[in-house]
């Protein structure tokens, strides 16, 4: 089930208002456009049966908009090296690998080896080869250290969000110039936005958010599709003498 956006979707009100220093934002979005944004691009047999085998060992996968996002990034960069932190039952790995390049590789992470072994179920029902795919059972934080510098076109992060921060310090590492990293449920349920949730999980968000805004290598943007995408390009620094 995808979380709720908002007043606009809890209420019923077709006309929410939202209220940025000293301007005042009106949108008409409603809960059906919100919907019809949210399936625009359908999902197929694949997808359900992976979203299917997700229901089965309790993990929440990304939303179908989060997932036409991530096949557009992957897409836009021409990404051929992605990274992902969280592999889950397979979902958002068949949406990176339908944007990626036809050789390119997923390099998958999760904690959970069972859940690998679903997704794998997954990727071969898409048709996609083994060898473009690399599942990695273990924790992220002792595995991305041993993944190369400089190699990686997209990091995906949808990992224990109490690590967010470390995963954006090893996203910078991997990352070429140009790359793009990801970070999913980036509005934590619509608690990042309330000043009055101070629970770890969404105060680590929080800070995230505002350390990817005002670091200086990255051009950032806070996608408000499913559960908020936080989407940074790593820029290409200029060349000094």
């Amino acid at each position: 089930m995808f979380p709720l956006p908002g007043p606009c979707w809890r209420y019923g009100v077709a006309r929410s208002i939202f209220r940025i220093q000293e301007a005042v934002i009106t949108t008409p979005l409603t809960p059906a456009s919100w919907s019809y944004a949210e399936a625009f691009v359908p999902e197929d047999d694949v997808l359900a049966a992976a979203r299917a085998r997700a229901e089965e060992v309790g993990v929440t996968p990304i939303s179908s908009g989060g997932g036409a996002a991530l096949r557009f990034l992957a897409s836009a960069i021409d990404a051929r090296a992605v990274v992902e932190i969280g592999t889950g039952t397979g979902v958002s790995g068949l949406w990176l690998m339908r944007g990626m390049r036809s050789d390119g590789v997923l390099t998958t992470v999760d904690i959970e080896a069972e859940h690998q072994r679903l997704a794998k179920e997954s990727f071969l029902e898409a048709g996609f080869p083994n060898q473009r795919v690399r599942t990695i059972a273990g924790s992220a934080l002792d595995v991305l250290p041993r993944l190369t510098d400089g190699h990686y076109d997209l990091v995906f992060c949808d990992g224990d969000k109490a690590e967010y921060a470390a995963y954006l310090t090893e996203a910078l590492r991997l990352l070429r110039p140009g790359g793009v990293v990801v970070f999913d449920n980036a509005l934590w349920h619509d608690r990042v936005a309330d000043p009055a949730r101070r629970d770890e999980e969404t105060v680590t968000i929080r800070d995230l958010g505002k350390t990817v805004a005002e670091h200086e290598s990255l051009v950032s943007v806070m996608l408000p599709v499913g559960d908020g995408l936080l989407v940074a390009k790593k820029e290409w620094l200029a060349e000094t003498d």
